[in-house]
Formats: C-alpha cells, sequence, structure tokens
C-alpha cells in the first residue's frame, strides 16, 4: 500500500494511517510518501516495512553510516538533524498529553548535542558465529560465512551486522574494533551463538575517557580459558597505548547482557577517570555512567538549576547511582543523601566523593521505598532519576508523602515520564521541561523536569 507519514512516534517509527488505522513503519519520516508491505497487524494498529520512496520528507539526508540501514545502531541518522530535536520535542509533548493527560505544559526547545557524531563514551558489540549481511553488502559473499562482531539487527536477537566502522565512537575505537576482531580470528577459539549458547568470546565493550583520551576494552566470554586474551591485551597494549586498561568478564548464563558474575583485570586499574565540568569520576567496567559526556554537563547544569539551591537545603537524591548528580551539587546544599539498589553503584560512589574531597554527600543502599519509609528529616529538595522503566507508583507515593518543597525529576523515556509525572501531578504542579539530547541519531531523548509543591505555594 502507499501511505503518507504525518509524524514520528515514541518509538522512532513514522507514523501513517491506513483506512483509520495507525500503521508504523520504521525508517519514514513525517513528510515521505511510501510504499509499504504490512508486516504484522494486531486489533488497533498495524507495522510495514518501506518498499519504496515514492516522495521523500524534505528531512531525509544521505547517512554517512556505511552500515544503514541495516544497523541497530541509529534509527535517525537519515533524519536532519535538527528536525531530529523538533521531532523530540513534540514526542515529548504527546506523551505528556496522551501518558500524563496533562496539557499546556511549557516544553523547551530540545537542547542539542555538543557533537553529533563520535560523542558515545561508550559502545557494547556482540559476537556471533554467524555474520548477517544486509542485501546491499552481500554482493559474492553469502549470509552466515565467517563469524561478526557488531551490532544486532533492529528487532532481531540473533542477527548480528559485523561492523568495519561506528561514527557515533571516537574515531579510534573502530580502529581497536578491527584489531580485536583479528585477534580473537587467531585464537581459533569459537565464537558464541547466539541460538546455540555453545561457544567462548560473546561481547566486547568500549569505554573512552573524554578527559584524558584513553581506553577501556572489556571482553565478555562464556568461560575462562586460561591465557586465552592475556596475549590479546598484550598486542592491543603494543598498538594503542591509549588503551589503558583490560578487563575479562565472564557471564556463564544464557541472558545477552554484557555484564557476568565476575570480572578479571588484566591491564591497568580496571577503571577509566573521566570528567564532567569540575567533577572527576571513576568507571569502572560495569558502573553507569552517562554515555555522552559533553552533554552531560549540560544536563547537569540544568538539574542544578531547577535545584535552586542556596547552600542551606537538605537534598534526597534518588536511584543516585555512582553519585555524579549529589557530587555535581555538592557545592549548593547543606548536604545530599543518595539511595541506590546497587550495592556496586554506592562503593562506586563513596570512592568518588573522596577523590573530589566531597564531604556533605552521603549513600544508602537498599530498596528506595523501604529506604523512604524510613527517613527521619524533611528533605527540602528531591532529585528523581530512575531508570528507563520509571518510578514504581509506591515510590511516587512515598515521595509526595515527604512533601518536599521542589522536586527535579530526570527521565530518559518520556512514556514513564509521563506516566510518573501523572502520579505526582495532583501535589506538584508541573513547572517546566528541558530536553536534551544525549542521543544523537535515535529516538531517545533526556528530560529535566522542575516541579514544586502546590500545597507550599
Amino acid at each position: 500500500m502507499d501511505l503518507s507519514v504525518e509524524r514520528m512516534s515514541n518509538g522512532g517509527s513514522g507514523l501513517a494511517r491506513c483506512d483509520g488505522m495507525v500503521v508504523f513503519v520504521p525508517g519514514g519520516i513525517a513528510g515521505d510518501r511510501l510504499r509499504v508491505a504490512v508486516t504484522r497487524k494486531k486489533k488497533e494498529y498495524a507495522e510495514a516495512r518501506i518498499l519504496e520512496v515514492l516522495s521523500p520528507s524534505p528531512f531525509r539526508i544521505k547517512t554517512p553510516c556505511i552500515h544503514l540501514p541495516g544497523c541497530g545502531g541509529c534509527q535517525w541518522q537519515h533524519i536532519d538533524y535538527g528536525a531530529q530535536l523538533a521531532f523530540k520535542k513534540t514526542i515529548v509533548e504527546e506523551c505528556m498529553e496522551r501518558v500524563a493527560g496533562i496539557k499546556g505544559i511549557p516544553v523547551k526547545d530540545v537542547i542539542p548535542s555538543p557533537r553529533e557524531f563520535h560523542y558515545r563514551n561508550k559502545m557494547e558489540f556482540s559476537f556471533s558465529d554467524r555474520k548477517w549481511l544486509p542485501s546491499f553488502q552481500r554482493g559474492d559473499q553469502r549470509d552466515g560465512e565467517g563469524f561478526a562482531l557488531g551490532l544486532h539487527v533492529p528487532g532481531t536477537f540473533s542477527k548480528v551486522i559485523d561492523i568495519e566502522e561506528c561514527i557515533l565512537l571516537p574515531k579510534q575505537g573502530s580502529s581497536i574494533l578491527q584489531k580485536i576482531k583479528a585477534l580473537v580470528a587467531r585464537t581459533g577459539i569459537p565464537v558464541y551463538g547466539l541460538k546455540s549458547h555453545k561457544g567462548f568470546w560473546r561481547f566486547l565493550t568500549l569505554r573512552h575517557s573524554n578527559t584524558f583520551d584513553n581506553w577501556m576494552v572489556n571482553v565478555v566470554t562464556s568461560d575462562e580459558v586460561w591465557g586465552s586474551l592475556d596475549p590479546i591485551a598484550e598486542d592491543l597494549g603494543r598498538e594503542f597505548p591509549s588503551i589503558s586498561t583490560f578487563v575479562h568478564t565472564i557471564n556463564s548464563r544464557k541472558a545477552a547482557i554484557a555484564v557476568g558474575e565476575r570480572e578479571r583485570v588484566l591491564s591497568g586499574e580496571g577503571y577509566l577517570v573521566d570528567k564532567i565540568g569540575q567533577w572527576t569520576f571513576r568507571v569502572s567496567a560495569s558502573s553507569f555512567f552517562q554515555t555522552n559526556t559533553g552533554a552531560a554537563k549540560i544536563l547537569y547544569d540544568t538539574v542544578a538549576n531547577f535545584a535552586g539551591l542556596t547552600g542551606s537545603e537538605y537534598v534526597l537524591d534518588l536511584y543516585s547511582g555512582t553519585g555524579t548528580i549529589p557530587i555535581y551539587l555538592s557545592d549548593g546544599a547543606a548536604g545530599i543523601t543518595g539511595m541506590e539498589i546497587n550495592d556496586k553503584a554506592v562503593l562506586d560512589a563513596r570512592i568518588n566523593c573522596e577523590t573530589n574531597r566531597v564531604h556533605n554527600c552521603r549513600f544508602v543502599c537498599g530498596d528506595i521505598k523501604s529506604l523512604l519509609e524510613g527517613i527521619k528529616s524533611k528533605p527540602s529538595v528531591v532529585i528523581i532519576d530512575p531508570p528507563r522503566s520509571g518510578m514504581h507508583k509506591d515510590v511516587a507515593v512515598a515521595i509526595a508523602a515527604l512533601q518536599p518543597g521542589r522536586m527535579v525529576y530526570v527521565s530518559c523515556n518520556p512514556a514513564t515520564m509521563g506516566r510518573d509525572l501523572a502520579l505526582l501531578s495532583s501535589s506538584y504542579e508541573i513547572c517546566e521541561i528541558q530536553p536534551v539530547d544525549m542521543f544523537p541519531h535515535t529516538h531517545h531523548v533526556e528530560c529535566v523536569v522542575r516541579m514544586k509543591s502546590r500545597l507550599q505555594g
């Protein structure tokens, strides 16, 4: 069928209609006229793939990446960057109206990322015992020949595109990626099969310190074959002196995640050091750190502005992770308590405080809801930065019961943000929302929300 794409949806697909039914078209752009084939049909919507672009959107551009359209790393690289920012703002507005049921909240223009490309300080790549090739790349090669080290095809778990270069990584990252692939091939040890769950090599994570321009290599395997990675670490270190640490992680479980049961440091300290603003942070192999360092400063500056600290406030920071937000705000508060369920993150947060000589932050580990029930002193300001899935409704109730005068909510998911703000809106006025583009060329957007108590005026 032939369809016209009306707008962009929260999941990143273009949204069109056929006989009143919503049709989501991955790769479609608002303003496109497309010939599509339906791939999935539900009661309320359908999904379709593009057969032909009949009339391109004015926002459609040629992509610089050699792996598109098959790669799942970027959904929006074929969209003009200015248009990406406008689409993200509209998605936030629509989520507030449709999910939260709240109209008229001022959503500001999205602040762009300082870098459009080469901005990611972390990338995870998957090994596969079968190399999947998009039709435009096949030539004389057959699908399945050789092993792959790259990124998944969108919507699949077993198809991995072999990546030559990722233009979201700093440039040297692609050279390190290719060298590791060659060294793995030389070992003769089998690569992990995503369907068979047999094999050794599973994931590669590259981390980069934006401040000090050095790298962490973390190779995840299914088991520990003694001596298998030491020569690789040595060869890499000789060719790339900027690799400051090499970590070997073992994940014997079937779950396709690039973390494991144990880690072994083969070279260096086992962590990187990076800075956001004036603050220094230790970034270990399994710890969370904002993937766009330059945009993270913009994000945290926005949080600080919305918090409006004067030096006398007691601040409560929920889902505090490795302590980046509490440390960033520490100069402006009398005291900050961070709450986090991950014990390794809490340990990193305490070390980060020592590194930065911050003495007014403390961190407690445990379930957020249970920890909130034990609070004795009422906070002046609450900062909430939940995971992508958002808050549990009981946490929202417990926060409202504390009645802080101001709250700042940080979210990377407009849909769950809308749901959470709806839970808080009876007690708190949503004053403004500032989106920040942490993830150019994807549909994802980070938002900072300023809220104030309705009871305290």
